[in-house]
């Protein structure tokens, strides 16, 4: 099952992590997991994106990280608002340092590090608001297959 990647208190680490980057941002940052990815895991996050309401964000700057456990596929997607300013490579560089992570067995480590340089470009590109509002939850969202 995709809860058995992270503890409890490993999934407590990655949560605070969230909101501690979007904090200081407009942005919003979501983490899914799920057993299984029967095709492309970027197509997959990509329709998880739209699934979980990340397309209402009022700036496009929504990011998911998307994991298929027993598959072992991962992808990270980025909104037109957050894409148009940090391009493909950073994204493929986040993606490659999450594998390595994982590769060590360091699922939370790896994943509050991800959000942390996401949450760091977000803040750069849609600093935090006096107005701005928390519009998507924090928690780790979790498939069923």
């Amino acid at each position: 099952m995709a809860a058995r990647l992270l503890t409890e208190a490993d999934e407590q680490l990655v949560v605070a992590a969230i909101a501690a980057a979007e904090k200081a941002t407009s942005g919003e940052i979501r983490i899914h997991l799920e057993d299984h990815c029967r095709g492309n895991a970027l197509d997959r996050a990509i329709q998880l994106f739209d699934k979980l309401g990340m397309t209402r964000t009022v700036a496009r700057n929504g990011v998911i990280v998307y994991i298929a456990v027993k598959d072992h596929k991962l992808a990270i997607y980025g909104d037109a608002g957050i894409h148009e300013q940090v391009g493909s490579d950073f994204w493929e560089a986040e993606l490659n340092a999450l594998i390595a992570a994982f590769k060590a067995g360091n699922y939370a480590a790896g994943l509050v590090q991800v959000v942390t340089d996401v949450g760091d470009k977000l803040k750069t590109f849609f600093p935090y608001q006096s107005d701005d509002s928390n519009e998507l939850s924090n928690d780790i969202s979790y498939g069923k297959d």
